[in-house]
């Protein structure tokens, strides 16, 4: 009912903002593969909140607990469990919010289609159930990184009207981790840190852009016509809460170009591989990726629950004024990078094992015939 994402790599997610924990299960990752739960944890480490000054103030550890599909460190091929078991809900803080609507939020949505909500933190709608995204994202990224070295990068390109400079090719999770904000142009970063501090002490909220790149992806990926790669990417990126928008390469500047202009030309490098001069396709053509970067960007808006006190209806439809309590995020663009990054990491990762059961099987079964 909306909550299994992926064909061959399938998350299913679970649990809400202020329950016992939130999680994830995931079937079809392939048997041994070894991973420690140290790796999941780092991601984890990444989302959760608390992390800073400009975070949310909500402390959780979001220590991760393994529950099956791993034995002595080496994945079964059966399904993973992975629980995170909530320890700072505070329920009470959103009783208001139970028969008042959060403008631009999910509440009057959910009640609208399923008749009940659990109004503590957003329920079931909080970023919180990104938490088995990142779970199963680390796991992606490991199978990835085994099979091709596929790295997967995420920064925040834009926050309001400041835009970072960074170099696709060369940017790290280094650079990216180096300051609160994650973005490695550290000048515009000091900047960007100030202004999500002054918009934060004024109970307000800002949006911005995560760009995310991914390297050394294989050729192949993407399942025409209506499985391909940037529509599933598009699909995965789309869903994670508060996103907006999405582009891939050149994106809507694009459109301003050419034919001629746009038109990635083919060339022949040093090791016979046929690659682009340019990358505006950004890694994708015909729904397939042709080995270069993948390149997309995920616009955010600003988060939805503010101190603010602004104009809404309760749920018998009366006028009402909500100036929202609980403790959110001034902006979501830091903690929404390892989102990004688990998204695209699952992706890619379910076309991977779906390009190897359609297109591998019987061209290794022939190469081993001689023919």
């Amino acid at each position: 009912m909306g909550n299994t994402f992926g064909h061959l790599f399938r998350a299913t997610t679970f649990g809400e903002s202020h329950g016992g924990g939130v999680g994830v299960i995931i079937d079809g990752c392939p048997p041994r593969l070894e991973i420690d739960v140290a790796e999941i944890q780092y991601e984890l480490d990444r989302r959760r909140p608390g992390q800073s000054k400009i975070t949310t103030p909500r402390k959780e550890t979001d220590i991760c607990e393994i529950l099956s599909g791993v034995f002595e460190g080496q994945t079964l091929g059966s399904p993973i469990m992975i629980l995170v078991r909530n320890k700072d809900a505070r329920p009470q803080d959103y009783q208001e919010m139970a028969s008042k609507y959060r403008p631009s939020h999910a509440d009057a949505t959910y009640d609208a289609k399923y008749g009940i909500r659990n109004w503590q933190g957003g329920g079931r709608s909080s970023a919180r159930e990104t938490i088995g995204r990142v779970a199963a994202g680390a796991i992606a990224k490991k199978i990835l990184k085994q099979y091709s070295g596929v790295e997967i990068v995420g920064y925040v390109k834009r926050i309001k009207n400041l835009e970072a400079i960074v170099d696709l090719e060369t940017v790290t999770i280094e650079q990216v981790e180096s300051n609160i904000v994650r973005c490695p142009d550290t000048e515009c970063a000091d900047r960007m840190i100030e202004l999500v501090e002054q918009i934060r002490d004024v109970g307000d909220s800002l949006g911005g852009v995560v760009e995310c790149v991914a390297r050394n992806v294989p050729k192949g990926l993407g399942s025409p016509v209506f499985d391909k790669l940037e529509a599933d990417l598009a699909k995965g990126v789309m869903s994670l809460p508060a996103s907006k928008g999405f582009e891939i390469g050149s994106g809507f500047a694009g459109t301003t170009l050419t034919g001629s202009e746009h038109n990635d030309e083919f060339y022949t490098d040093e090791q016979g591989e046929i690659r682009t001069v340019t990358n505006r396709s950004g890694g994708v053509q015909g729904g397939i990726s042709n080995g270069e970067n993948i390149v997309l960007r995920a616009a955010f808006k600003p988060t939805a629950t503010i101190r603010k006190e602004q104009r809404t209806v309760s749920r018998s439809g009366e006028e009402a004024l909500l100036a929202a309590k609980g403790r959110h995020d001034p902006c979501v663009l830091p903690r929404a990078v390892p989102m990004v990054e688990a998204m695209v990491a699952i992706v890619l990762c379910d076309h991977l094992l779906r390009h190897h059961g359609q297109c591998e099987s019987l061209k290794h079964k022939a190469l081993r015939a001689g023919e």
